[in-house]
């Protein structure tokens, strides 16, 4: 239940409270978990690529140790894409937990037309200025 100082909410207002925050959570629960704290530090798509690097490294010493060199080059394409997927999981989450929650796109774009307005402001000032 949400706390809200010394004041006490009423009947229709905790309600109201309680209908919101059920919204929220059928909205979008990435941001409640992330609200909430308990979103895990360590995902899905971080562990699958964890372990498709350590399955490709086996496989490549399988095929070095058997010496079939389609085994070694086929475990060192696996490990490659565990590394692409690794990179571009960690890349995210770092992306996501410093913009919270904007898309890559969208925080490019608010970025330029910042950046833009912001040029415009002083060519205005140097011309009527």
């Amino acid at each position: 239940m949400f706390y809200c100082g010394d004041m006490a909410l009423s009947d229709r207002e905790q309600r109201l409270l309680a209908e919101m925050e059920e919204a929220l959570s059928a909205d979008d629960p990435r941001l409640v978990s992330t609200l909430n704290g308990s979103t895990s530090r360590f995902s899905a798509s971080i562990g699958i690529a964890i372990a498709a690097l350590l399955g490709g490294f086996a496989i490549l010493f399988a095929g070095l140790v058997a010496q079939l060199t389609l085994v070694g080059v086929g475990g060192f394409l696996v490990a490659l894409v565990g590394v692409i997927l690794l990179i571009n999981g960690v890349t995210s989450r770092a992306a996501n937990s410093a913009r919270a929650g904007g898309s890559p796109k969208r925080a490019r774009r608010s970025f330029t037309q910042g950046f833009t307005k912001g040029m415009e402001d002083r060519w205005d000032q140097r011309n009527n200025g």
